[in-house]
């Protein structure tokens, strides 16, 4: 078996390579890695495990031009991987909606009626539903990653001028970056009293 083949893969990143992949029309690396938004060595590296395993076939065209096309293998690998995160969002929904309800509802005792959310991901919508069913109102949302967006009609804001202006508790509002975004938050000086975070892990 060759290095490729020996590489894990994550399985995400596999599965949205599969889907575009999956299409009549033939695409090359560098369109791959413009729909996904990574670079194209990465596709390269991810392209090279998925034909090692059979997943994938390459097919050359005039010019020097490749297109890549599914196996009956990567199609069922693709069933695979699509049915795995759908069990995996639904544990995720399930679990992360109760654990923010329970979280926005211990601040809500304490008398809290507004808060802000730092880190913006498929967690954060899930926090924001569960904000729905109790008094908290939502009056800022922080994230480098995101700023200049919009997050159920609020503006995101960078983490720095977000905490130079509010007073409202923080929540995390991201699993997979709770680390960083906790790092961040403490080399900006907010008290770690002012942070809170829900009790949800998916290992992440």
């Amino acid at each position: 078996m060759n290095d490729a083949a020996k590489k894990p893969l994550d399985s995400s990143r596999s599965l949205q390579l599969l889907s575009e992949i999956s299409g009549e029309e033939p695409l090359s690396q560098r369109e791959l890695s413009r729909r996904l938004g990574i670079a194209v060595g990465l596709v390269n590296s991810y392209l090279k495990n998925l034909v090692s395993k059979g997943f994938v076939r390459v097919k050359n065209f005039p010019s020097n031009r490749y297109a890549y096309l599914l196996t009956p293998q990567g199609i069922a690998e693709k069933s695979r991987l699509a049915y795995q995160h759908l069990s995996y969002f639904t544990s995720l929904y399930t679990v992360a909606r109760q654990d923010y309800l329970d979280l926005f509802r211990r601040l809500e005792n304490t008398g809290v009626r507004e808060v802000v959310f730092c880190g913006v991901d498929e967690v954060a919508e899930v926090a924001y539903l569960s904000l729905q069913e109790t008094g908290l109102k939502l009056v800022a949302v922080i994230d480098d990653e995101r700023c200049g967006d919009i997050f159920f009609g609020v503006p995101i804001i960078s983490m720095a001028r977000g905490v130079l202006q509010m007073s409202a508790p923080l929540v995390i509002s991201s699993l997979k970056r709770r680390q960083e975004l906790q790092q961040k938050l403490h080399v900006l000086g907010v008290p770690s009293g002012m942070v809170f975070t829900a009790d949800a892990d998916m290992n992440l």
